[in-house]
């Protein structure tokens, strides 16, 4: 037995396996690969994740209500309906943004058409709203309109929603500015100064060219037309009355073309699905306006957005101010305390091109919206003495 000991045998110092070459570069290696990993803590959460849209509701309890709010005007120069005509358009859009709108020059392009594209119309129940008193509102309306100052529209299956009002001379900028013939738009614009009041002009007055012209521009609708828009593509023959088809410019057609089974919206033409070429009828044509269709799609779906912001609360009403934030989005604002937490690389607010009054309705202002609202009876303002006024959904 030798008694010959090294330290060597019993260190439990190893020689690397692998030559200094097949060693990991110090600079690209983490400083934490050594360290031992470990799993993840698993962590539950307590409360549901809201979305983004979604705020939390601070009022948990009612407002105090020390009365309503019965005239929504703060502009004290509104005496007339007039007036409130010119206020309510003046005020419907909110300016874009010079800096950071979140939109580009084409976006920005379209937003400023798709205004331009609207008439000027305002809804009775608008007025009414910023105005204090309905009936008187009512009949100064009616006085307006005998005398010549502002015009009645009514789009018919719209209730309330279609009472539209305009201003005469406005009407007729509309009509001057049209692609129609100026003789028709001195005929169109006299007849309407002779019948301020009517809502539907005689058919005697108007001659059937005209009144296919003002048809395809806007200005007039008529469910019994004698004239429909199948006759671009066809036209009743010497032995077909009461269609739009003819047997003998069927014969003529080639075969297997859309010509052989009488042309596109033969169905139409014929009397189907309620439409078709009628004999002349006697109704009166109806007075309409150019996109008015956009104007109230615009205002049914902001009336039905500001409601469901309304609703987020849990007894169905919220401050003026905090219901003005949810309208808006939650933008970025121009005060100090945005602008040092954008300087500092912090969250300071969604930019307004990415927000839904954006995006959906053109920049619609909050007191045009809560008006129209209050108007039409869908809410009411109170008085909460002491954080302004309170809406509460009806």
């Amino acid at each position: 037995m030798s008694f010959k000991f090294s330290s060597a045998h019993s260190s439990r110092i190893k020689k690397p396996t692998k030559p200094p070459a097949f060693k990991r570069n110090s600079s690209s290696a983490s400083p934490y690969s050594s360290l031992p990993r470990r799993k993840p803590l698993q962590r539950t959460s307590t409360k549901p994740e809201k979305a983004d849209d979604e705020d939390e509701d601070v009022f948990g309890d009612r407002l105090d209500d020390f009365g309503l709010v019965k005239a929504l005007a703060t502009d004290l120069t509104l005496r007339d309906v007039a007036q409130a005509i010119s206020h309510i358009r003046d005020k419907m859009w909110s300016r874009i943004p010079e800096q950071r709108a979140g939109m580009n020059s084409t976006r920005i392009a379209e937003v400023l058409n798709f205004r331009a594209s609207l008439p000027p119309i305002v809804t009775v129940s608008h007025v009414q709203a910023l105005l204090n008193s309905p009936t008187t509102v009512e009949r100064e309306i009616a006085e307006l309109i005998r005398g010549g100052a502002i015009r009645k529209v009514v789009v018919g299956g719209r209730g309330s929603l279609g009472e539209a009002l305009i201003l005469v001379r406005d009407l007729d900028n509309i009509v001057e500015r049209s692609a129609l013939e100026q003789e028709v738009k001195e005929k169109f614009i006299a007849l309407l100064h002779e019948y301020p009041t009517a809502l539907k002009l005689p058919r005697s007055q108007l001659s059937e060219d005209d009144a296919k012209m003002l048809m395809h521009a806007g200005f007039l609708t008529s469910s019994t037309s004698a004239w429909t828009a199948t006759d671009v593509f066809s036209r009743p023959g010497d032995g077909s009355r009461g269609t739009a088809t003819s047997l003998n410019s069927i014969s003529k057609a080639a075969s297997g073309s859309l010509a052989a089974v009488g042309g596109e919206g033969a169905v139409h033409a014929a009397g189907g699905s309620g439409g078709g070429t009628r004999l002349p009828s006697t109704g009166d044509y109806s007075l309409a306006l150019p996109t008015t269709g956009p104007f109230l799609k615009l205002l049914a779906n902001a009336r039905a957005h500001l409601l469901s912001l309304l609703g987020k609360s849990k007894y169905q009403e919220a401050p003026e101010s905090l219901l003005r934030q949810r309208w808006d989005g939650g933008i970025e604002t121009d005060d100090a305390a945005s602008t040092a937490r954008r300087i500092r690389g912090e969250f300071a607010g969604v930019l307004p091109g990415r927000t839904r009054k954006w995006n959906q309705f053109y920049g619609i202002t909050f007191e045009w919206i809560l008006e129209e609202c209050a108007g039409a009876g869908l809410l009411e303002l109170f008085d909460t003495g002491s954080i302004g006024r309170g809406v509460r959904a009806l």
